[in-house]
C-alpha cells in the first residue's frame, strides 16, 4: 500500500512540474483555500505563484502554463516568474535562486540573477511611467490581440 501511494504521489508531482521539496503554498483550488497574494509596497507589486516549494535550495516559485513550449519562453513568462522571485525576496526575506515555468511538455528553470532582477525593476518603472500617459500608441499589428483586449471597444487604434 505504501509503495502504491508513493508511486501515485511521485506521478502527481511530475505532472505539475514541481521540484522535490515541501509544497508550502498552492494557488490551485483543488488544494484548498487560496492564500493571500504576496505584496511589495516598494514597487506596488502583487502576485501569487501557482506553487511555492521549499527545498534545500530555498523557496522556489512554480508557474504552470497550460500550453506547450514551442521554442523559448516568452519574455512575459520570464518576467512573471522573476516578479514572483522579487515578491518572495521582498516580502519573505528569502531570495529564490530560480523559478520554474512548467509547460505541458517541458519545465524551464529561470535563474533569478541580479541582472534579471534589475531588468524587471527597470520594466516595472517603465510600465509605471507609461501608465501615466494618455496618448499611448498600439504596440502591435495583430487583430487577434485587439480582439482579446478589454479596451477594443473604446480604442481609436483597434484593428478590428
Amino acid at each position: 500500500m505504501g509503495v502504491a501511494l508513493f508511486w501515485v504521489s511521485s506521478r502527481q508531482r511530475q505532472s505539475t512540474g514541481l521540484p522535490p521539496g515541501k509544497v508550502i503554498y498552492s494557488d490551485h483550488n483543488q488544494w484548498g483555500k487560496v492564500e493571500t497574494p504576496l505584496y511589495d509596497p516598494t514597487f506596488n507589486l502583487t502576485g501569487k505563484p501557482d506553487y511555492l516549494v521549499e527545498n534545500q535550495e530555498g523557496l522556489i516559485p512554480v508557474e504552470v502554463k497550460s500550453r506547450r513550449l514551442k521554442a523559448a519562453p516568452y519574455d512575459s513568462h520570464i518576467y512573471q516568474i522573476a516578479a514572483y522571485c522579487l515578491l518572495i525576496d521582498q516580502t519573505l526575506g528569502i531570495r529564490p535562486p530560480f523559478g520554474i515555468l512548467h509547460y505541458s511538455n517541458q519545465d524551464i528553470a529561470i535563474d533569478y540573477t541580479r541582472e534579471l532582477e534589475q531588468s524587471l525593476i527597470d520594466l516595472i518603472r517603465e510600465i509605471r511611467s507609461q501608465s501615466r500617459r494618455r496618448d499611448l500608441d498600439r504596440s502591435h499589428q495583430s487583430a487577434n490581440r485587439c480582439r482579446g483586449c478589454g479596451y477594443n471597444s473604446i480604442c481609436d487604434q483597434a484593428l478590428i
